[in-house]
């Protein structure tokens, strides 16, 4: 599981071997808080750690908000998905190096980036995400991770085939992409809702529904570039407090489209301790 004492210190400097300029595609290098290419663009460290590569225009409005990442980071903490966080580092000791460049497309907090660093004694990471709120909290996830703002679904600022495992949980999937980057060798590691998540809240809280036929839909969108090596299902029943069924309102995308307080009228008449089903699809894929 992360390890919170792996908080403030800088991972190996061989991750700026991944990450090339955004705008010309050069390998970039350190510059006074800021990361630099040979035609001199510049981007930003900020003080929270994360690289800035994503200026304002280019940042999708539905980036999490700093109250959404704040009620993910306390659903999170709770354990309530960390029998989910378990099986991603089974999975990845079975199928990626120890050493492995681990990429976390879509990366939140870095709460999944650093299971799979724990579980990778020699692996280094990198967490991609449009949320600066999350990546303030990314960037500091573990001692082998670096953060940087990026679009999952832009041309990914990212050397080809220089990525051992690409983790992908609960984000957008660009396959495309994701094979370019992805070693002829490596790995990818999604996982997706099932139908049934959180079945049991979602009449009373209006949460978006997961649409039955996704996975079959994505699992379109990565068969031009990947085969399917290895899946299961993983479900089971977490009991939720009142504080939990407020963070698990306000942390996802329901969040950006019903006001805070009125998740909370909605919530007000349930009876806490509330079980409910967690469940979801753990999928591994191969490049073809």
């Amino acid at each position: 599981m992360p390890n919170p004492s792996h908080a403030h210190h800088e991972p190996p400097h061989r991750l700026l071997d991944v990450l090339v300029c955004p705008l010309c595609g050069g390998r970039l290098g350190p510059a006074d808080r800021a990361l630099r290419c040979h035609r001199r663009h510049t981007f930003d460290v900020a003080r929270h750690g994360y690289v800035s590569l994503l200026n304002g225009a280019m940042r999708p409005a539905s980036a999490d908000t700093a109250p959404m990442v704040q009620a993910r980071a306390a659903f999170l903490r709770a354990g309530h998905y960390a029998p989910l966080a378990r099986v991603l580092a089974d999975l990845v000791t079975t199928f990626c190096p120890s050493d492995s460049t681990v990429l976390d497309a879509g990366a939140g907090t870095g709460y999944y980036l650093a299971t799979v660093l724990d579980a990778l004694p020699a692996a280094v990471g990198l967490g991609l995400d449009t949320s600066t709120y999350a990546l303030r909290r990314a960037a500091r996830a573990h001692i082998r991770a670096k953060a940087a703002t990026w679009d999952v679904w832009q041309p990914l600022p990212v050397r080809t085939h220089c990525v051992d495992l690409l983790l992908n949980v609960f984000a957008p999937r660009n396959g495309p992409e994701f094979h370019r980057v992805l070693r002829p060798s490596g790995t990818l590691l999604t996982v997706t809702p099932a139908p049934q998540h959180l079945g049991e809240l979602r009449q009373h809280l209006g949460l978006l529904s997961v649409d039955p036929a996704k996975q079959a839909r994505l699992q379109r969108t990565l068969d031009p570039y990947f085969r399917l090596d290895h899946a299961q299902a993983l479900e089971y029943a977490v009991t939720l407090t009142a504080e939990d069924i407020d963070s698990l309102a306000g942390m996802g995308p329901t969040a950006h489209h019903i006001l805070r307080d009125e998740l909370r009228r909605r919530t007000a008449p349930l009876k806490p301790p509330l079980p409910v089903t967690a469940s979801f699809r753990v999928s591994v894929y191969r490049p073809r």
